[in-house]
């Protein structure tokens, strides 16, 4: 048994793939491809974080989302997390709620090299798209994280048994 000078689960992990993953378990995410001529966008949860050299994130998609389609074209994503105040947002980008003009009406976006990002959204990911395959009625897609940042989520938006909840902490 070795005894360490620090902690060895100290919040300040210098990875910051793994400080992502960390955020993403049960959190609802955003995902958003495209420029301003043609995005899509798509509530996702069924997510992970594979680390290693290139950090991956792998996703269920719907075959039949314009999301899909972007992310094809373009080759590229931005990943980010919803919070609580978000529920609403998530449920226009899911197709379960109206969206006046679009989901991209409902909030603030921010164009960058990977699509469009959440100008609210304090934990995010630049990907790139890799490889797909089919999965039961789903489309895995595996994405290398390429760019990521990782900030304040207080009140991260959770999604289990068909409804939003808080974390309780």
């Amino acid at each position: 048994m070795t005894i360490h000078t620090t902690h060895p689960f100290a919040d300040a992990d210098p990875d910051p793939a793994r400080r992502f993953r960390s955020h993403v378990s049960g959190a609802v995410t955003l995902w958003t491809a495209g420029d301003d001529v043609e995005r899509a966008g798509l509530t996702v949860t069924s997510l992970m974080v594979a680390l290693g050299p290139e950090p991956t994130v792998l996703a269920l998609l719907d075959p039949d989302s314009d999301l899909l389609e972007v992310l094809r074209e373009t080759g590229t994503a931005i990943v980010q997390l919803l919070s609580w105040p978000d529920r609403q947002l998530a449920e226009a980008f899911a197709g379960t709620a109206p969206a006046p003009g679009g989901p991209f009406r409902q909030a603030a976006f921010v164009d960058t090299d990977h699509g469009p990002r959440l100008a609210s959204s304090a934990t995010w990911a630049g990907v790139r798209l890799t490889g797909e395959r089919e999965v039961g009625w789903s489309v895995e897609v595996a994405a290398v994280v390429e760019h990521v940042e990782v900030g304040e989520t207080d009140d991260p938006l959770l999604h289990r048994r068909g409804r939003f909840h808080r974390h309780q902490a």
